[in-house]
């Protein structure tokens, strides 16, 4: 059911990457537990992120590209703009496009390339974030630890009414939960959705009210939390709560650790960022605007990790890390290859591209020149005007009986007579 905020998510654009990394997420957890004998889910994180970008590394790569040959053509790009610099005729704009979309198919890339890492890595943050709220939906093992607890509580006489003491004074106001509903399916749902966000306070008020289930509140409560763990914290806790039960409770310790999450995210960002070549000249607005944006994600990311869980902000640290390991392999890469190779291999590909769709090799640079001819031709003076006025006048006065100029001859007197 679509309110319940712990079970899978089940949007129509981010489900589905949810459940793909979800199911992703489940095999390396597996395999893990299984064979290496971890049960870790923060070191799990951590394998996933390194095993997302090493798949995403083609992308980056593209992009990259795109980037170094973006600086490259940046000159071109600006000197188009300054000869059209303030002309805002439909001839001048259009000479000014396709001028533009020259230097692009010369160079080969996409004025959009910039934007495709972004519009891919988005949603995948979106879905983790998904995904690291509700692990037991994902990761068959985490679910399975909740087994035998569910199966007592739902045995316990008036479980239903517990459950929603135990909501209503824990103030859990964020889980959407009904267990008047007589569907058991969805009533274990309900409580896996409740226990997996327990705090520790949660849990000894859990042992309160299901007394004759004690010990297994104790063990599902100790394997949460060892699969959980993450420097002391849990994965499923946001740092702000973090902080907030260890000011209560004296767990200063907690609190610096909690803290160091947002910070560490804001500062692996900022060096992931000043490691990548930028795609975009200084002065340009795409350069204004890319600069501005370095300076807002890592923003982001710092107040963003202090509300999503601890779990979000492992992946998004360690997905910094690994941008940043793999540009500084990028950049020494680009830096031992000739760029001027790049662009002859990006023309070779855009020639074959318009062949096939029928257009002719010099199209756009002769439609740049026809429309730049156009700009450039001097206007008539206000005596080749005069003169023009001349020549046109005669030839009407001299129009042949019946001719095409006689008949407009006719209709311009009797206009000018009708508006007299």
């Amino acid at each position: 059911m679509s309110d319940i905020i712990l079970t899978a998510y089940d949007g129509a654009i981010l489900g589905p990457i949810a459940k793909l990394l979800g199911f992703i997420m489940n095999l390396i957890y597996s395999f893990m537990v299984n064979v290496l004998g971890i049960g870790n889910i923060s070191i799990a994180i951590i394998v996933f992120t390194i095993f997302i970008y090493m798949c995403l590394l083609p992308i980056t790569y593209k992009q990259q590209k795109f980037s170094k040959l973006n600086q490259k053509m940046q000159p071109e790009l600006q000197k188009v703009q300054k000869k059209y610099q303030g002309k805002k005729d439909p001839v001048s704009v259009q000479a000014m496009q396709d001028e533009t979309s020259a230097i692009y198919e010369k160079y080969g890339v996409s004025p959009i390339g910039s934007c495709v890492y972004m519009l891919i890595n988005m949603p995948i943050i979106l879905s983790l974030w998904r995904v690291f709220q509700a692990i037991p939906a994902y990761i068959a093992i985490v679910r399975d630890q909740f087994t035998s607890l569910v199966e007592g509580i739902m045995t316990t006489p008036g479980y239903q009414d517990k459950m929603s003491d135990l909501i209503e004074n824990l103030k859990m106001s964020s889980l959407r939960v009904d267990f008047t509903v007589k569907d058991d399916s969805i009533l274990s749902n309900y409580i896996i959705d409740t226990l997996y966000s327990l705090n520790a306070s949660g849990w000894d008020m859990l042992k309160e009210k299901f007394s004759g289930l004690s010990d297994i509140v104790v063990s599902t409560q100790e394997h949460l939390d060892e699969m959980n763990n993450f420097l002391g914290m849990s994965i499923s806790d946001s740092p702000m709560s973090i902080i907030r039960n260890g000011m209560s409770n004296g767990a200063y310790l907690f609190v610096v650790l909690a803290l160091l999450i947002p910070i560490f995210s804001y500062l692996t960002q900022v060096l992931s960022l000043k490691l990548m070549p930028q795609a975009g000249g200084a002065d340009d607005a795409m350069g204004s605007q890319i600069k501005m944006m370095n300076k807002i994600m890592p923003l982001f990311s710092l107040f963003f990790c202090f509300s999503v869980p601890v779990g979000l902000g492992v992946y998004w640290i360690i997905s910094a890390i690994v941008r940043s390991l793999q540009q500084v392999a990028l950049n020494k890469h680009f830096e031992k290859i000739n760029l001027d190779d790049i662009i002859k291999e990006n023309q070779e590909k855009a020639k074959k591209k318009r062949e096939k769709k029928g257009i002719a090799e010099n199209k756009i640079n002769q439609t740049a020149r026809v429309n730049t001819r156009k700009i450039n031709e001097p206007s008539m003076s206000a005596r080749e005007k005069e003169q023009a006025l001349e020549k046109a006048a005669k030839a009407r006065n001299s129009a042949k009986a019946g001719s095409m100029a006689e008949k407009a001859n006719l209709v311009k007197k009797f206009n000018e007579k009708n508006t007299k």
